[in-house]
């Protein structure tokens, strides 16, 4: 937007360039300041596509934090990252929104290396109160007046790692840490487990309730005893309120607070400013505040691709338009409501990706038999595996960057006692937009060395159907790792047939080379083989490998390529390695995939090509091998 356009539609907003400028405003044009920024956060978003309703909740929390504190001296952490963009327009960065989550701007996260803002880097929930403790307890250490503000929401508290850190912190003295918890009663998916919900049983349950009828009997011709017992009672409701369980953390607990009323965040948050120590505030927010159409349906815009913000984003088509082929994530949700319907011991489990991982008809079709148990990744894998030892099967649907955060679990609870868990694990590769919060770039070497469990890669949405199915009906730990987005429009299978375990599909005899693709990087790979007149290999299999295939190509091919969507660094290229090193005079290998760097968001097709994985980068690649190679 131009300078003279910013002025006039947003006059407040245009002159903040720094938190600094906001702190010049009086508190009274507060909310015409965000009133600007949640429609400038709207009507930018509409554009690029990103996280918005939980953004809109946060416009009031972010300008009172700014306001108050002196960041970025003081130290504000933000949890998870989606509510981060009012944060970021305030400081210094409005001018480049437009360029929000595209290649070559500015990243949908907090990125420490984005800004001095930016104190700490997100993407995934639950950090904030371990990494805010972490510099309350380095200003101590250096004799620091400074403040740290860790903003939790959007579920994350529902994950372990928030409790262990207030239980931390809570043995500390002399520390000055607030926490303030966003709460919108939201994550991506419902949330599951909270407190409120707790609370509701315990005081309307049948014991309390004939507890209290009974005690109001025996007690009713004695008023000083019942004045007592209701003090007493009032004493054991406090024991039960989100407020009191801080409290017992060792934090000063402060809420709930309008969220969206500056009149009454600020003058709160400078009260605090001047008591320090550990403090809790408990802020009530509305997920899409501002905008009705996100108000009303929080999930569905959660997060967004471009869109009319007159007129919300259009309505889901009955079904997909037969041109356009589903994505993995809707192949695999069509999946497994197909197995449930022949499996009645199938269980289907999320750590609150409920829609993101394609469970929502499940959960409507099946509900007895789906579980969101909350941003708990660890409790999921080592729930499954109770569940496993009982007879069941569960199905654990988890985004790979997700997945990483239960390793301890998948190896320990799962693997290592041999339990027959599939994993369905969604956007393996590179992600786009996310950036290197989300990409999946290091799951084939982390599931490839655990052993008991097999490892499959499909190429195409039929292959993902059949390797589904072999990993289910596998006696053991199985994983299956899928991109994200639409693969080459496979048509799927109507059966629910495994494929032999290790065997691989050869889609093309060439001569002397050997291109050995993992997963969907077989489409760039195919022209290429066409081109050089090279055998192209589905592999399917990254762990077992088909040692039988590779053997016989051995004997008629002097180069073997690998390519995969993965950290070549102990990816499927190193299983090859590892195979081949084994025989008298094994054939040259190149192994092409990741390089040993955090790729940035952007646009998928630019991220291939800057990792060398389209189909221009790996004719290149291969030709300058032949060249240099003896």
């Amino acid at each position: 937007m131009e300078p003279a356009t910013l002025a006039i539609r947003f006059p407040l907003l245009a002159r903040i360039d720094t938190p600094e400028d906001l702190r010049k405003l009086p508190k009274e044009r507060l909310p015409e300041l965000a009133a600007e920024l949640r429609t400038f956060i709207l009507e930018s978003v509409a554009k690029t596509g990103g996280h918005l309703a939980s953004n809109l909740g946060a416009v009031e929390l972010t300008i009172a934090l700014h306001y108050v504190y002196d960041t970025p001296f003081d130290r504000l952490v933000w949890d998870v990252g989606h509510q981060c963009y009012p944060h970021k327009i305030l400081t210094g960065r409005r001018d480049r929104f437009h360029t929000l989550r595209q290649w070559g701007g500015i990243a949908g996260f907090p990125k420490r290396d984005e800004s001095p803002y930016d104190t700490f880097g997100v993407g995934h929930s639950s950090t904030s109160i371990s990494a805010a403790l972490g510099m309350a307890v380095a200003a101590k250490a250096r004799g620091e007046s400074r403040h740290v503000v860790a903003v939790i929401g959007d579920g994350a508290m529902s994950a372990g790692m928030a409790f262990e850190a207030l239980n931390n912190a809570g043995d500390m003295e002399g520390i000055d840490l607030t926490v303030i918890l966003n709460d919108n009663e939201m994550s991506i998916s419902p949330p599951v487990g909270a407190l409120t919900k707790i609370l509701a049983r315990l005081l309307t349950g049948e014991p309390y309730r004939t507890a209290r009828e009974i005690g109001s009997s025996l007690l009713s011709a004695a008023p000083p005893l019942k004045a007592f017992a209701r003090r007493v009672e009032e004493h054991m409701i406090g024991m039960l309120t989100p407020g009191t369980l801080f409290e017992e953390f060792g934090f000063r607990y402060i809420g709930p607070i309008d969220g969206h009323d500056l009149t009454t965040l600020v003058p709160t948050l400078e009260n605090l400013r001047e008591t320090g120590g550990l403090q809790f505030v408990h802020v009530v927010t509305k997920k899409g505040q501002g905008y009705k159409l996100a108000e009303a349906d929080p999930i569905r815009y959660h997060g967004v691709s471009r869109f009319d913000p007159k007129a919300g984003l259009p309505e889901p088509a009955p079904q997909p338009a037969p041109t356009k082929p589903p994505t993995y994530t809707e192949v695999f949700g069509q999946w497994l409501c197909a197995m449930a319907e022949r499996d009645p011991l199938l269980i289907g489990i999320t750590p609150a990706m409920r829609e993101g991982s394609g469970l929502v008809a499940f959960s409507e079709r099946f509900p007895d038999r789906y579980f969101d148990v909350g941003i708990a990744e660890q409790h999921a894998v080592t729930f499954a595996a109770g569940l496993a030892c009982e007879g069941f099967h569960p199905v654990v649907a988890i985004y790979s960057t997700f997945l990483q955060r239960a390793y301890d679990q998948l190896i320990h609870d799962v693997a290592l006692q041999n339990l027959n868990v599939t994993f369905a694990i969604d956007r393996g590769g590179l992600v786009g937009a996310d950036g290197p919060t989300h990409h999946g770039a290091f799951d084939l070497s982390y599931l490839s060395c655990i052993p008991n469990l097999i490892v499959m890669a499909p190429s195409d949405e039929a292959e993902c159907w059949r390797l589904l199915t072999t990993a289910y009906t596998y006696e053991g730990p199985a994983a299956v790792r899928y991109p994200r987005g639409t693969g080459p429009g496979a048509p799927l299978p109507t059966a629910l047939e495994p494929l032999p375990i290790g065997k691989a599909r050869v889609v093309r005899e060439g001569k002397r080379l050997a291109i050995l693709a993992f997963g969907a990087p077989l489409a760039a790979a195919r022209p290429v083989a066409e081109a050089l007149d090279a055998t192209l290999v589905d592999m399917r299999f990254v762990k077992p490998l088909d040692a039988e295939l590779l053997d016989a190509l051995c004997e008629t091919h002097d180069l073997f390529v690998t390519v995969e969507e993965n950290a070549v660094i102990g990816g499927a290229g190193s299983e090859v390695a590892r195979l081949l090193e084994s025989r008298p005079t094994p054939p040259r290998l190149l192994r092409l995939g990741l390089a040993d760097r955090f790729y940035p968001h952007g646009d998928p097709q630019k991220l291939l090509a800057c990792a060398g994985l389209d189909s221009e980068s790996l004719h290149r690649a291969i030709d300058d091998f032949y060249r240099t190679s003896p």
